[in-house]
Parts: C-alpha cells; sequence; structure tokens
C-alpha cells in the first residue's frame, strides 16, 4: 500500500529533524546526563515536528541501548514505537479524548508499570482540547506520577493549557521551518524518489507549507500526483493556485503608470479564469510585502520567502517605489483583503480597492506641499529691508554709474506689494472676507452701504478712549496688572457711571468676563468704592446700541490689513494648494 511522503520520510532520530535545534540539544543533553523530567509541553505551529520528536524521545527512553541518545531502531522496542503498536507508549487525541471519564481512565492506567519497557510514555496530541475539568483530574497525576510515567503534551495553542499544568512540565517551543532548510530537504526528499524539480517549483511548494514540513510535503505529494517525475514551476504554480510575480507585477506596474484602467482589465482576468479573488488579495498583500522587506533589508535578505532570482526581481521592482508609498499600499491591501472576507460582491471590492492604489499612489506627502510653498513668495516679493538695500543700490549707481555694473530697478515697499485694487476702499464697503468668499462661491459680492440711515446704524465697536474716561481707568488698571483678558473686554464695551452704578454695554462674547469676581475687585480698585453692575448687551438691549463714531474708522484699518493679508502671494498660493477660508486676520505686533 503507498504510504504519502510526509510519513515515509518521518524522521527517526534527532539528526534526522529539520531545524529545532534547541529542542534536540537541550534532549539530548538531559537524556545524556539522566535528568529526564517527568512531563514536557510541546508546542508551536503545525507541521513542525511535535509528535515526530515525541515518538523519538520516547526511541531513546526505551531503547535497548538506552536511554540513549540515539536510538539503535532494530531492537523490537524501536521498531514497535516506529510503527506505532507498543503497549507502552500510548498515543491519546485529545481532540476526542477530552472529557473526564477519559483523564480519569488515564490516571489509572498510569499506575501500572510498564509491561517491557523502561518507561511508559503518554503522548496527548492536541492537548489544549481538554477541558479544564479533565485537567484538574490529571493535574495531581502530572505533579507527582510514579518514576516510570512520562507525559508529553503536544499543542499548536500554548496559551490554552492551564498555568497549573504549565508550571509541572517543561516547555518547548517550536519555530517554524526555514524556508532554505525546507526547500533543502524537499530536494533531498524528491532525489530520494527519482524526481527532477527545478529551484522555482521546490520554491512555490516551500512557500506554501508557510514554514510547516508536512503542508509542503503534502504538497510535494500532489505535485508529483499531478505533473509526474517532473516539477515544472507553471504546473506547480497552477496546481495549487498560487500567482506568479509576472502576474501580480502587472499591479505594480499599473501603480507606476498611474492607469487605473489596468486594474480593471487584471481583474476582469481573474474572474474570466475563474481565480479565486480573496486569494488574490491575500497574495497580494504577500507581494506586496515581500517588496517592503525588499526595498528595506536588500535583495539578499533572508526575511523574504523566496529563490534567489525571484528576491532579485523583487529587489528590482522595488527600487521604482519609495518605502513611505509600499508601506501605504501593503495597508490598503490588507484593508481589502479584511473587506472581501465579508463582501456579497468580491468583485466590485477588488475594483474599487485596486483603483483606491493607484489613487494613493498620486498623494502628494505633506512635507512636499509645504516644501512647495517657500520660495514662492520669496521670488515674488522681496521684504522690506531687500527693498531698501536695492534702492540704496540704485541710489549709488546714480552717483557713480561707472563704478559698477548696472542693477535691476528698486523693488517697491512691502506695504505697496499688495495690489491696490484688492483693498476695499475708504470708508464703507464689504470687507475682505466677503469679497473672498463671493468670489469662491460665484456670487455677486454685497453692495456697499451708502451713507445715510443705514449709516447711524449701531456699530458693534466701542469709541475710543479718553484720558479720564472710566473705560479708560479700568483698562489702563487692567492691562498694568497683567489681566488680558478682562482689559480686552473693558476695550470693546461701553462704560459709564451713574451714581451707585456702573452701566456697561457690550457684546454678548464678552458678557461673562464682566460677571467675573476679578472684574469687581478691580472696579472697586479703581473707583475707591464697590459699584452695582448693569450689564447690556446688544441682543438683548430694548433700544439701539449707542452710535460709534469711531467704528468706521477701525474697521476700515482692519479692512485694509485683512486686504494686504489676503493678497499676499505666499498667502495665494497657499490658498490655491490648500483651499479652506481665512475668517480673520490679527496683527501678531500689536
Amino acid at each position: 500500500m503507498y504510504q504519502v511522503i510526509a510519513r515515509k520520510y518521518r524522521p527517526q532520530s534527532f539528526a534526522d529533524v529539520v531545524n529545532q535545534e534547541h529542542v534536540k540539544n537541550t534532549l539530548e543533553n538531559a537524556i545524556a546526563q539522566n535528568r529526564i523530567a517527568h512531563g514536557y509541553i510541546f508546542s508551536g505551529q503545525r507541521g513542525t515536528g511535535k509528535t515526530t520528536i515525541a515518538r523519538i524521545l520516547a526511541r531513546c527512553l526505551n531503547c535497548i541501548q538506552g536511554p540513549t541518545a540515539t536510538p539503535c531502531g532494530e531492537c523490537a522496542s524501536c521498531k514497535e514505537i516506529t510503527a506505532g503498536g507498543t503497549v507502552d507508549v500510548i498515543e491519546i487525541d485529545a481532540a476526542s479524548n477530552r472529557g473526564i471519564n477519559e483523564m480519569r481512565e488515564l490516571r489509572e492506567n498510569v499506575r501500572y508499570q510498564p509491561a517491557r519497557d523502561r518507561y511508559k510514555i503518554f503522548i496527548v496530541d492536541e492537548a489544549h482540547q481538554i477541558t479544564n475539568e479533565a485537567f484538574n483530574a490529571l493535574l495531581k497525576t502530572i505533579e507527582e506520577p510514579p518514576p516510570w510515567a512520562v507525559f508529553v503534551l503536544c499543542t499548536t495553542e500554548a496559551h490554552k493549557i492551564p498555568a497549573t499544568i504549565a508550571s509541572r512540565c517543561q516547555h518547548f517551543s517550536f519555530r517554524s521551518v526555514d524556508f532554505e532548510d525546507l526547500t533543502e530537504r524537499m530536494a533531498w526528499i524528491c532525489q530520494q524518489e527519482g524526481i527532477e524539480a527545478d529551484a522555482e517549483a521546490l520554491a512555490i511548494l516551500a512557500a506554501a507549507g508557510e514554514g510547516s514540513v508536512r503542508d509542503s510535503l503534502s504538497a510535494l505529494d500532489q505535485a508529483i500526483a499531478c505533473c509526474g517525475a517532473k516539477l515544472n514551476a507553471a504546473e506547480v504554480r497552477a496546481l495549487l493556485g498560487a500567482f506568479s510575480l509576472e502576474s501580480l507585477e502587472k499591479v505594480t506596474q499599473a501603480l507606476a503608470g498611474g492607469d487605473s484602467r489596468s486594474m480593471l482589465e487584471v481583474v476582469d482576468e481573474l474572474e474570466r479564469n475563474g481565480q479565486n479573488l480573496q486569494h488574490f488579495s491575500r497574495e497580494l498583500s504577500r507581494y506586496f510585502r515581500n517588496l517592503l522587506v525588499t526595498r528595506v533589508a536588500g535583495a539578499d535578505t533572508r526575511l523574504v520567502a523566496a529563490s534567489a532570482a525571484q528576491r532579485e526581481k523583487l529587489a528590482a521592482i522595488a527600487g521604482g517605489f519609495s518605502e513611505e508609498d509600499l508601506t501605504r499600499y501593503l495597508q490598503l491591501s490588507l484593508d481589502l483583503f479584511k473587506d472581501l472576507q465579508y463582501s456579497l460582491q468580491p468583485r466590485f471590492h477588488l475594483e474599487i480597492g485596486l483603483v483606491r492604489l493607484v489613487q494613493a499612489g498620486r498623494l502628494l506627502p505633506i512635507e512636499q506641499a509645504l516644501a512647495s510653498l517657500g520660495g514662492v513668495a520669496r521670488s515674488a516679493a522681496p521684504s522690506a529691508h531687500q527693498a531698501a538695500h536695492s534702492t540704496s543700490l540704485s541710489a549709488n549707481q546714480a552717483q557713480a554709474p561707472q563704478a559698477a555694473p548696472r542693477m535691476a530697478p528698486p523693488a517697491p515697499a512691502a506695504s505697496q506689494s499688495a495690489p491696490r485694487e484688492m483693498v476695499p476702499p475708504r470708508g464703507s464697503g464689504p470687507s475682505p472676507f466677503e469679497l473672498d468668499r463671493a468670489k469662491k462661491a460665484g456670487v455677486r459680492p454685497p453692495e456697499p452701504q451708502s451713507s445715510g440711515a443705514n449709516a447711524l446704524a449701531p456699530q458693534a465697536d466701542a469709541p475710543p478712549m479718553t484720558a479720564g474716561d472710566p473705560r479708560q481707568r479700568l483698562h489702563a488698571w487692567l492691562h498694568e496688572k497683567g489681566n488680558a483678558h478682562l482689559a480686552d473686554a473693558v476695550e470693546n464695551a461701553f462704560v459709564t457711571i451713574t451714581g451707585e452704578d456702573l452701566n456697561v454695554v457690550a457684546p454678548k462674547s464678552y458678557a461673562l468676563y464682566f460677571k467675573d469676581r476679578g472684574f469687581e475687585d478691580a472696579v472697586r480698585e479703581v473707583f475707591g468704592r464697590p459699584l452695582r453692575l448693569k450689564l447690556t448687551t446688544p441682543e438683548a438691549a430694548a433700544g439701539p446700541a449707542p452710535v460709534s463714531l469711531a467704528a468706521p474708522a477701525k474697521a476700515e484699518a482692519e479692512n485694509e490689513v485683512a486686504g494686504r493679508a489676503l493678497s499676499h502671494p505666499e498667502v495665494r498660493h497657499f490658498r490655491e494648494v490648500f483651499g479652506g477660508e481665512v475668517r480673520k486676520v490679527r496683527n501678531l505686533k500689536e
């Protein structure tokens, strides 16, 4: 009867085990020093040799020449353990024997001495599936077993083993097998079987195993059954549903050219050929990961599971992208793979995901966008110091025309660099902010107000402060004490004193400042007596607010400052790049 390759070439000694040097060396030394523990936990991913090393350990302990690290393989004990027919090595499948009754039966079996061999060894596979009650029933037996009993618990999920069990056993963590070791092992098996296989075909099989020897050997067995005595990379790839670098390279070519149409054609080709779109998305994520690792670590890195020729090709492709781009593509491809797991329309999700990759490649880094802003204003509008310096040079040239070459005409001063047409005219009219909003919205700007009744409308600005004015006295005292918030509130309010009343008319936004205890203390200090506050806001006032004759002049000055700011070349270029709306301009020197 045919025996699959994974069982036919199962290691029979520690020397035959691929990788896992830390486990082999420790067990060999323990056997040589006769320091054999009564409990072991072997954990790690599937197909890395946990059960195999447990059987080898049983052979080492029960060999007629043992305990020895190199069992003979010829005695009755070694042969029966290899065939799985000995009564003293008991293998238990915990997936189907996980209850408390099975563990009680095992506990009773431990009490009896071995029938023939030196040790009675219990190999419990998939030990993490044992229930908590069953583990509790086995707890005392594992802690203090008879001298002839040895327990080996094999699991792929070590965190599910209770701490009370793990603390009574020696824990060995098995690692995934290196890509090179795996390809060498399969090349040796192919040589023993008389199979001709090229390096790329073996690399595809090793990558399919993802570090698991058993998975890779099962794929090798399937490939031999399909392709016969000669393994071709294209046929093996088609058998396993893998994607070649050439097919995945179409995606990076579309990204390099910013071609969204090519992305849609890739999805259409996959759909026509009956390919699994979720599998393609997973392979695409791995492809971008390999490109990123190759871009960072170089073509000779061990971090990429691929042949040397494939790594060289990956390095050439990765050279056309930056690390930031590849990182962004990898994250987007992972998000796409996650979305496809629950998608009812996988084709639509894959199409929009690939188009998003193209759009992400067109994004401009914020650093580069900000850097492009520098130098625009410097070349378009020189500073006032540069203008004055140019004017001085021109004057010197006029006095001595033969002493220096002809210079360019002097640049205008900074205050004159702004176009005057953007500054609102003196008097009334829409502010620069209103003009700017109207320009962006494409509507007619508001008409300027005419003089007359509208000119006497209530103004929110306070009149100028004069010496002896209560508002001036309060503002000066608060400014001296460093209370800038209250000083600003007083400056924007109307303050009068009537008998024992302090009348304050202020905008609603400043109302809370006048209710502060600090304002009450300031009134007492400035006027020498407490005054009763009567606060009125324009919104709540019964009649019209006092007319401010100084408001138009102040608004005119603010509009002129805002107009110069909005017409500055740097501000204009910044808004062309980032958009947005300027709501207020404040002079930091004031």
